[in-house]
Formats: structure tokens, sequence, C-alpha cells
């Protein structure tokens, strides 16, 4: 993996993460809470949870000690996650740039939520954080569909033609 096809993997990844945000955005407030019987009962549970495996994984790629999960009464509004999230995507970004081409196939180690411990190449993490967010937003996008309101696109090809 180069330096060049990771940061366009994150490029897409926050793309389509303000695809989403504008889409949650023009729902109904009491549509952000609802629960709608998924993995992450709502809307707001399931952008919190991408945001915050985001955040973990920095951490981890920093060797800092892992959180406590965001209170969710912090991020009432999809304004809040966005903000939270945009903060995210410079600490991201500025973990990226400082790794450099040098230091892709670092491997680190880091503890699990549950106390494993792991071992993962750098870019191989990155991937997966993208690969996770991509996964959850497909949830977003399926209750935004039961709700009414229409998903965008966020596919990888759609944001290669840009």
């Amino acid at each position: 993996m180069t330096l060049e096809a990771l940061l366009a993997l994150l490029d897409y990844h926050y793309w389509a993460r303000d695809r989403l945000l504008d889409a949650v955005e023009e729902i109904a407030p009491d549509h952000f809470h609802k629960d709608m019987g998924n993995s992450f009962p709502s809307i707001q549970d399931t952008l919190l949870h991408i945001v915050f495996s985001e955040w973990v994984w920095r951490l981890r790629w920093e060797g800092e000690p892992l959180p406590e999960f965001f209170d969710p009464k912090d991020f009432g509004t999809v304004q809040d996650i966005r903000a939270r999230w945009i903060e995210e995507e410079r600490e991201v970004r500025r973990v990226v740039d400082q790794v450099g081409p040098a230091g892709l196939d670092h491997v680190f180690g880091y503890t699990e939520l549950d106390g494993q411990s792991h071992q993962s190449v750098f870019w191989q993490s990155v991937q997966h954080v993208v690969n996770h967010a991509t996964y959850h937003r497909g949830q977003v996008t399926t209750m935004l569909r039961q709700l009414g309101a229409r998903g965008p696109s966020q596919d990888l090809i759609v944001f290669y033609r840009l």
C-alpha cells in the first residue's frame, strides 16, 4: 500500500461521511434518536460508534491508553457528531502524515477493549477503520430508508469519478 493510495482511501472515507451526515441532518430530530432495532439502536448510536472506533484506533496508533466511551448526551445532534468527527479527521490525518511512507508497514501492539492483546500493520489498520465505517454507514443508510428518507450514494467508484 502506498501513502498516496491510503490518503485517497481516507479522502473517500471523509467524503462519504460528509454525504451521509448531510442526509441525516435532513431528518426530524426524534428520528435521529429513534430505536430502529439494529446492532446500534439509533442513527445517533451508530454514528457515535463509528467516531468512537476511529478515535480508539488513532489512540492505538499513538500508543495512548483507551478512553471511556463518549457520553451520548454530549452528542445530541448531528452537528455535535460532525464537529467531533472533523476533529478526529484532523488527528487521523496528522498521524498518517507523521507515519509517512516509511512507517506504513510498521507493526504496532495494542489491547482490545476486552483486554486481548494484538499486533497489526499500520496501513492495514487504517484500511480497517475505513472498511468498518463503510459497513456502519450502510446501516445508517438503511435506517434512513426505513424512515422514508433518501440515503446518499457512497460508492467508492462514485468518489473516484469526481
